[in-house]
């Protein structure tokens, strides 16, 4: 659907619903909300339409499910599209500050600019007003099956409640709550407690969490907090700072005038781990060459680029190089070494971000498992035989999955003899805030598995 930029002047209701709805049905086609609205124009509706589409993407099991019941037959992809964005923004607690009228006004209005679909507009008010006035009713029906009512894939649901029994519910719940906005302290530059008095002191409610992370009570753009160009803390959820230590704090320093441990993080794009590796080495006195490495040029001259801010562009050497060849890359990269420790964030389902990207539980399908689980296994063995003896790997996933998970790691170890799992795996779940308003739990889901090699 081709549509006019909207214009400068400060955005209506109609507009976002207008892009919000155009976004929808590119993630239908395939794409990432991240992908679509990056092509947008910057202008005033953006912001507003972004979150609109992000919305209609936590309530799509839902709104999709009511337009079923709404619809005596199922309606062209761009009518759907209005549908789903309008019913998202009646159901989401945040369409309170607009009124059900004014919602069902816009959306129609938006059509109605449109003239391969201004004969739609006359159905999309009926269905609409019909919501409305049956509203209690509708969604009764719609909660009897429990994907609409999740808002997730029903091959999602299963897996999570074969993997999670007891908790399955509470991860769907979770997965359809905004995620805190947390960040991870520089502690070369600045103390964490030092940074949180700082945002105290500018008032804005924050608490701590773990070593260096600190979680805003309200998101806020980064930009403009303290010391952001001076690389003063990096924006990172409280599950993904705990890689740094589990990797490094078992490693013994070497001796001195011998060669700091070569550590290699294997999947690295954007860097927060790497400069997270790098910020623990420097404030624990562990000597260490770190390399990151990622297969995508754009994605590598990410992580330089955030080296370049956090201060650490001349203590990590950026490698793009796929992972998973390293028969590719190893003369070049390492100039033939083994390795000490290696940070394996290997691609995955992201099943555990889903509350931060809407739009990967629509996006994934079944098969996506099988593929994902083999190019795990394939870049842990590679990375594995680059392992020193006595050397450390850390796994990790941004799922929830036990596939890519525990069921990984056990596979791995039953197959190599020389592998020895370090403590319990850490699987992290996403979780709501407490009921006393404690943000210091609230994080994503994430797997962690640790493995030294044998000597």
């Amino acid at each position: 659907m081709k549509t006019s930029a909207p214009s400068a002047q400060a955005p209506s209701l109609k507009d976002q619903v207008q892009w919000a709805a155009q976004g929808l049905q590119q993630v239908a086609q395939g794409q990432s909300a991240r992908e679509v609205v990056a092509a947008w124009p910057a202008t005033p509706v953006r912001p507003g339409a972004q979150a609109l589409l992000y919305t209609a993407l936590r309530h799509w099991g839902q709104t999709r499910a009511l337009i079923a019941l709404l619809a005596s037959k199922k309606p062209q992809a761009a009518v759907e599209a209005y549908l789903a964005v309008a019913l998202s923004l009646l159901l989401a607690p945040e369409g309170a500050s607009y009124a059900p009228f004014t919602v069902v006004n816009q959306t129609v209005e938006a059509l109605r600019r449109h003239k391969k679909w201004q004969a739609q507009a006359g159905f999309v008010n009926a269905c609409l007003r019909r919501f409305l006035r049956e509203r209690e009713a509708l969604l009764a029906t719609v909660d009897k099956d429990v994907a609409a009512r999740s808002n997730h894939p029903q091959w999602w649901v299963d897996v999570l409640r074969q993997d999670h029994p007891s908790q399955w519910q509470d991860i769907l719940a979770a997965n359809n709550a905004r995620a805190p906005l947390t960040i991870r302290v520089n502690t070369v530059h600045i103390s964490r407690d030092a940074y949180l008095q700082q945002l105290l002191s500018a008032g804005l409610e924050a608490q701590s969490v773990l070593e260096a992370g600190i979680v805003l009570h309200k998101a806020v753009d980064v930009r403009a907090l303290p010391g952001y160009q001076d690389g003063w803390f990096s924006v990172q959820d409280a599950a993904a700072q705990y890689a740094a230590s589990l990797l490094l704090s078992g490693l013994t320093a070497p001796l001195a005038g011998a060669a700091p441990l070569l550590v290699l993080d294997a999947c690295a794009a954007p860097g927060g781990k790497t400069a997270h590796l790098a910020e623990w080495a420097a404030t624990h006195g562990l000597p260490i060459e770190l390399v990151a490495m990622d297969v995508d040029g754009e994605r590598a001259k990410r992580i330089g680029d955030n080296m370049q801010r956090l201060g650490f562009a001349q203590q990590v050497r950026i490698a793009v190089a796929d992972a998973s060849q390293p028969d590719d890359w190893h003369t070049q990269v390492l100039a033939g070494r083994m390795l000490d420790a290696v940070l394996l964030d290997a691609p995955c389902s992201a099943a555990g971000i889903v509350r931060r990207h809407a739009d990967i539980r629509w996006l994934r399908r079944p098969q996506d498992l099988d593929v994902l689980v083999q190019v795990q296994a394939q870049i842990l063995r590679r990375m594995w035989a680059l392992l020193k003896p006595g050397g450390r790997l850390l796994y990790c996933t941004c799922s929830v999955f036990h596939r890519e998970g525990k069921d990984q790691m056990q596979h791995f170890v039953n197959q190599h003899s020389d592998a020895r799992q370090i403590g319990d795996c850490l699987q992290l779940l996403p979780t709501l805030p407490s009921a006393s308003g404690s943000l210091a739990d609230n994080h994503d889901g994430f797997f962690y598995g640790l493995l030294q090699k044998a000597l």
